[in-house]
This record gives C-alpha cells, structure tokens and sequence, in this order.
C-alpha cells in the first residue's frame, strides 16, 4: 500500500500522565460548547483516560496512534474532535471524514455515535457499506454529507465509480485497524489512494493490539503521530466466572442446548464458521429455544434486526461468528459459550469479555474436545491463570 506522500516512520510517545494530579473534565480538554453541553445532557460527567490523552492532539490537527481494548471510550475519542473541527472548518463540496470500519455492524454503531455527540452541530453522517440499497446511499450522499462511515468495499464501489468524491478529506479514521489487515482491505487501500487529496487528511489509527504488522501499516498511513496506549489486556476480568467443559466435537450442540436450558438471561455462542453457526441455530430451535443469528451471509437487514431484538431481550440467545466478538455494544450480556474455540488467545478475551461489563457479573463455558485442548492451555498462559474444568454436574460451582 503506498500513500500520496511519504510518511516518516517512528510514533512519538505520549507523556506519562499518571502522576500528574487529578484527571481534568471535558471542559479543560478544549472542547466547544455545544459538544459539551451534549456530553452533560448524556451523563458524561469525566473523560476516560484514553480520551484525556488523544483529544488534546487531535485537536491540535496531529495523527494519532490509538491502542485501546473495547470498552474504553476510544469511539469518542476520535469522533468529538472530528465534529469539532469540521464544524470549526465550515462546509465543503464533499465529505471531510470518513471512518473505516470493518465490519457493516460497527459502521452503524460508529456512525449512531457521530450523529449523538454531533447532534447540536449541522453536520450529515452517512454510512456506506454493503448490504443496503447502492442507489440509497448514493442518493443519500447527493442529499448532502460531511462524515462518510465505511466499510471498504462498498466505498471503493462508490469512488471508482464517481459518485462520491474523497478530495475534500481533511480527517481519515483507521478503526479496529488491526482486523482491516487482510488481503482485500490491502487491495483497497491501494486502490482508494488515487482518489485522497493531495495534502493528506490528519489521521487516526486505532488497533486493541499494536504487533509489528499492525505498526508497520500504522507507519504507512500516519505522520509523526502521536501514541496514545492502554495497556491492552492478557487477562480476564474477574467477575467472569470461567469454566471448560470436555466434550466431544458431535455432542457439542446439544450441549449448548442443555447449558442455555440451564442458564437464564442473555447469552451469546461463539462458532466458527457460518454454517457451523445455522447448523447450531437449527438444533437449538428445535429445543424451543428462541434463537437469533449474526455472521456474514446474511444480508444486512437480517443482521440489523438481529442486533435490535437481541439487544431488546426480545431473543435472548445470540449464536455468531467472531463478528460479534469486537466492538459491538451489547448490554447485559449474561453468558457467554464458547462451541468452538477461537483461533488465538487474545479472541478468547474478546469473545468473554462480552459479559460482565460495567461491574455485572457474568458465566463463559468453552466447550472442549480432545483438538482443543492444547489451545486451552495456550489461553491460560495468556491470561495468567487455569480455568477450571467443569462437568454438567457442576455447572454452578
């Protein structure tokens, strides 16, 4: 991938802030007013720690370098001062932001956030991913926009295909950065730099990990940024009460079936695969068990309303690919289960970490056969302590 300019390539780091007194509100960041009238009016009352270090710096017009786990306030982080620079710049012809997302499902969360916080401001967010109507997104981007929010590949349709024009970007957003690292967001890339303006836009890079792969295409797209990091976290927290259960491949599903059985509240299984995922949705339903799905290849309608009734407690049971792992707001989740195992140690954090936010409590079962075991142990090395091994005997100790 390469850029209209080159780029050089060493992050600087950002101060050690830990020590230096009481952490300041929203108002002390800079912010204008209507942005914080908003963030009173929502209950915002303090800024989290990675907003009190990236907002000075993206106020400042610096790139910046974003290594935060889920659940850290980093949406904001990045979205309050774009409204407040785009409203500080005044219209264009075209959009001035665009955020790239990798998945359709945060897109749409990304881009509720941009339209909450900016709800005082005169500005238009967008969202243009497949799944939905071209000719609406089209039309809707005529209607007017200032924030574009993307998945790449229905974007790179639009822009190839001159109806919608990057020229006027002056703010560019890398999010969840470290899962655009395949083949095709590469190709993309490439193929979008034709179409940026000549100056680049100022950029934010976000990634719950920073590795070398990531960090080499955050040298790619940023200049000189600034690096604001949360430790990311190996662990699990502690109010996740965490269990593995052995059992063979073929008896998984109807294990899954007996342990929802067992468990009330909302719940969410993790497979691997989408058919893996319908074939499990379809035993389940024949228990009575009432049963919504998320994965790939269903269209975005049916993925939405997905979302909304399992969100809603309408279905209390939401059987997904990792797609649902990451990102995605889901309160109140009470259980999580693991059919298959996820491909490393730090999706299985992801994945758990779905319940027991916000001080609740919460249950993980991952369910093991006999080619998953050496993988337990691998999770357990990362995340410092053994799980316990449980029978369906035992599932409440």
């Amino acid at each position: 991938m390469t850029t209209s300019q080159p780029r050089p390539a060493s992050p600087t780091a950002t101060p050690d802030t830990s020590n230096s007194g009481p952490a300041p509100g929203f108002e002390e960041l800079g912010l204008i007013a209507p942005l914080l009238a908003t963030l009173a009016q929502a209950g915002h009352k303090r800024p989290s720690l990675i907003q009190v270090q990236a907002i000075p710096p993206l106020l400042e017009g610096k790139d910046v370098l974003v290594g935060s786990q889920t659940g850290s306030g980093k949406t904001a982080a990045f979205v309050l001062p774009m409204l407040q620079k785009l409203t500080e710049a005044g219209p264009a012809p075209g959009p001035r932001a665009l955020i790239l997302e990798p998945t359709r499902e945060l897109a749409a969360q990304t881009a509720a956030v941009c339209r909450q916080l900016g709800r005082r401001l005169s500005l238009k967010t967008r969202v243009i991913c497949g799944g939905t109507s071209r000719e609406q997104q089209v039309q809707s981007v005529r209607d007017g926009v200032d924030i574009i929010v993307a998945t790449h590949g229905r974007l790179l349709d639009l822009v190839m295909q001159a109806d919608l024009v990057l020229e006027h970007l002056t703010y560019l957003v890398l999010d969840e950065a470290d899962r655009l690292l395949d083949e095709d967001f590469s190709a993309s890339m490439t193929a979008l730099t034709p179409y940026f303006p000549d100056q680049p836009p100022q950029t934010v890079f976000c990634s719950a990990t920073l590795p070398e792969p990531v960090m080499d295409l955050a040298r790619r797209v940023t200049r000189n940024p600034v690096r604001v990091e949360i430790a990311a976290e190996s662990f699990t927290p502690k109010n996740i009460r965490q269990r593995a259960i052995f059992v063979e491949k073929d008896d998984k599903p109807e294990t899954v079936a007996r342990l929802l059985k067992h468990f009330e509240g909302r719940s969410i299984v993790f497979a691997r695969t989408k058919n893996t995922v319908d074939a499990l949705a379809k035993t389940l339903r024949r228990h009575n068990l009432r049963v919504e799905t998320l994965h790939g290849d269903r269209t975005q309608g049916a993925r939405n309303k997905a979302l909304d009734l399992f969100r809603q407690g309408r279905v209390p049971v939401l059987v997904t690919t990792d797609i649902a792992s990451r990102g995605l707001d889901i309160p109140d989740v009470d259980l999580v289960i693991n059919m298959d195992m996820p491909e490393t140690p730090e999706a299985y954090v992801h994945r758990i970490g779905r319940t027991a936010r916000a001080g609740r409590k919460g249950v993980a079962f991952s369910l093991i056969n006999i080619d998953e075991r050496t993988f337990l142990r691998d999770v357990e090395k990362h995340i410092g302590y053994r799980v316990r091994i449980a029978t369906e005997d035992s599932l409440d100790r």
